[in-house]
């Protein structure tokens, strides 16, 4: 498929890595200009484009941008045909993004980014550190691979990216509509948990959507008092304790 990337962090040139290792065409944007992009698009396998060119003549963009970004790309979008499948990778935390009233009243996260950009979006890849996704992926043939949460309001745009979930390693579960992406959001049971996709679908049922931020705060302030001592494991063990 032919793929654009907004976005060029970690979660970004991860799935430009990843996307490009199974045969399809990445184009990749940043929000600087791609001469700043040359080395990392070769090394990923991808293209180095404007933001503009990332969204022409592509089926599938995914965003891989901070939460507050979204509405700057809000003209970017006007151009975009309505057939473009368009996926969502951010989440919301306050400390960074600065605070959302809608957000924190409960509007879930991906219906606000949708309505940013006046489109409807696909929620995935949100819900993994980026170290899991770069690391822990998996083929499809092995056992105990990692699961992912993914959800949208089109059946057939949730499909395709489900797909493209699996090319990156991942077992995809169907986590429904966008008004239900809540249950993917930080501070739930399968936000960044490592699990299965039996457990990831039993977490997803769990969620507490009162508790979650509450959640979310918490263990970003634990995240932030241990630093640099905090292992990957231990991050995941934590997520896993403090929304049980």
């Amino acid at each position: 498929m032919k793929i654009g990337i907004i976005g060029a962090g970690n979660i970004g040139a991860t799935l430009a890595r990843r996307l490009s290792a199974q045969k399809h065409e990445i184009k990749l944007a940043n929000s600087k200009s791609p001469d700043t992009l040359t080395d990392l698009a070769r090394d990923v396998g991808a293209t180095a484009v404007t933001k503009e060119d990332a969204v022409a003549n592509v089926e599938v963009i995914i965003v891989a941008i901070p939460f507050a970004s979204y509405p700057d790309l809000a003209d970017l979008f006007r151009t975009v045909p309505e057939k473009v499948i368009v996926v969502d990778t951010s989440n919301y935390y306050p400390f960074r993004d600065g605070a959302i009233a809608e957000v924190e009243g409960g509007k879930p996260e991906s219906v606000w980014v949708s309505e940013q950009i006046d489109r409807s979006v696909v929620k995935a890849w949100n819900a993994v550190l980026a170290a899991t996704l770069a690391e822990r992926g998996k083929h499809s043939a092995e056992t105990d691979r990692i699961a992912i949460p993914v959800a949208g309001e089109d059946s057939e745009a949730k499909s395709v990216v489900m797909g493209l979930v699996e090319a990156t390693g991942f077992d995809a579960v169907d986590s429904g509509d966008l008004l239900s992406s809540w249950r993917q959001q930080p501070g739930t049971p399968a936000y960044c948990t490592e699990l299965s996709a039996e457990q990831l679908r039993v977490a997803l049922d769990a969620a507490d959507q009162a508790r979650a931020a509450g959640n979310r705060e918490t263990l970003i302030k634990q995240f932030m008092e241990a630093g640099t001592t905090i292992s990957h494991d231990d991050m995941v063990a934590w997520n896993r304790a403090g929304t049980a």
